[in-house]
């Protein structure tokens, strides 16, 4: 039985047009402005909403293994469906991390038990294992993660010997976090001093432009050096910007992404949301958030994501310096990027090709991101006359709150479907249906 989405509007490859679409399978069998329709045929009627591409979100932690008592594939995958994200690359810093292919493949059997999206899964990086990094199969894992200075443990690499060697040998893409740890060290020891006790607002003061710059533009350097291909996750600056060339993403060795909650919060938000926003790098002043949608328009950012990293309210209600860092984002992110188009910071067809065309085509993801015959149907219909309001009551995320709480989106999330089954309906999400794959990776 083929399903046929009647007269939607569709978002891809820079058009907005109305059309039908006919999905047989797993797969986009056909396009075209009017689709005659059978006796045998699934038929949704679309006309009025949006029919975009799912969003590939290529930075989360969704906690498992080890962390499981904040969240787990299972659940974190289907907040991420309810939120119009079908596909999501998932980071190595859980217990044990996911510094060997072993650790790898453990992932990979949780998620095509337990996961509602499709997936895929970096290595992380370490200083001492770049026979593992050398030996990754470069068509089932999306990237490897190199914390530059601003993690702890064995997945902090900050060692110019080891870091070249990264550079040097990886034979896929390398995704950075940039803060300088030496910088982070100072200005904390700075700001204690002046201050004797500190709080949530000294979190940008702490983690500053400087050492999000000196990490980043290491970074890129290292990627000049050695012609490696890297990805430099979640800037918050506007002093990086220059880093970064404008134009499209088509043969560009080194590529910027920023995440929603940059491009939604700013500092002044401490006051009222406190740890809930804590997160690394730090939500900084509204000057950098306007850098970076600047930055969206030029091209020098070229993918947006969430870094969804939930916590348990205990742990968040804490004092500052014991409160970690990270937010749940993945039910919202496609609806704030939304109320960005609403607010004219950012086009419809921005949106779909910084969260799902330009996402496909840096990682070379087989037949996703776009829709297009052939492809599989990963797709999101949107209500733009339905608002969505959001409360802690109302998320699917295990941690069960999320930095919205209150706030009512202009749009609405009316179905997602992964390789087209209907995963969510606008209400809940089905997790009996067992629709998500691997990604496959194309290089």
């Amino acid at each position: 039985m083929a399903l046929i989405i009647k007269q939607a509007t569709l978002v891809n490859n820079g058009e907005v047009r109305v059309c039908d679409v006919k999905v047989e399978g797993e797969l986009i069998a056909k396009i075209a402005e009017n689709i005659t329709v059978t006796d045998t045929d699934s038929i949704i009627d679309a006309e009025g909403m949006w029919l975009l591409p799912g969003m590939i979100d290529d930075q989360v932690h969704f906690r498992e293994p080890g962390l499981t008592h904040k969240g787990r594939i299972a659940t974190e995958s289907a907040a991420a469906v309810a939120g119009g994200i079908t596909s999501f690359m998932e980071m190595p810093n859980v217990s044990p991390s996911t510094t060997t292919r072993q650790a790898l493949e453990d992932k990979m059997a949780i998620a095509d038990r337990d996961s509602v999206a499709n997936y895929s899964f970096y290595l992380g990086a370490t200083p001492d294992n770049i026979g593992e990094i050398k030996a990754v199969d470069v068509n089932r894992v999306c990237g490897v993660k190199v914390f530059m200075g601003a993690s702890t443990g064995d997945l902090l690499v900050d060692h110019p010997e080891a870091l070249e060697r990264i550079f040097k040998e990886c034979p896929i893409l390398i995704a950075t976090h940039c803060e300088q740890g030496e910088v982070i060290k100072q200005n904390h020891a700075r700001v204690l001093a002046e201050c004797g006790v500190l709080n949530i607002e000294h979190h940008p003061v702490i983690r500053d432009a400087e050492a999000c710059y000196q990490s980043s533009s290491y970074a890129v350097s290292l990627a000049k050096k050695y012609n490696s291909d890297l990805h430099v996750l979640h800037l918050t600056t506007a002093k990086e910007m220059a880093l970064f060339e404008s134009g499209p993403i088509e043969g560009k060795k080194i590529t910027a992404e920023a995440c929603v909650h940059h491009l939604w919060f700013n500092q002044d938000d401490y006051a009222a949301l406190g740890n809930q926003i804590k997160c690394n790098p730090a939500v900084k002043s509204e000057q950098d958030r306007q850098a970076l949608l600047v930055a969206l328009q030029e091209d020098r950012i070229d993918i947006i994501a969430t870094d969804h990293a939930p916590h348990t309210w205990q742990e968040k209600s804490v004092p500052y310096e014991q409160a970690p860092a990270g937010l749940p984002l993945v039910e919202h992110a496609l609806l704030s990027l939304l109320d960005q188009v609403k607010r004219g910071t950012m086009l419809l067809t921005q949106v779909v090709e910084k969260t799902s065309h330009n996402v496909a085509k840096r990682f070379a993801i087989e037949k996703r991101g776009f829709i297009q015959e052939g492809y599989f149907a990963d797709l999101v219909l949107v209500d733009p006359n339905a608002p969505t309001y959001v409360t802690h009551d109302s998320v699917h995320y295990m941690c069960k709150w999320t930095p919205f709480n209150g706030t009512t989106f202009s749009h609405k999330i009316a179905a997602t479907f992964v390789n087209g089954q209907k995963v969510y309906d606008g209400e809940y999400v089905n997790t009996k249906v067992k629709a998500a794959k691997a990604l496959v990776f194309n290089r």
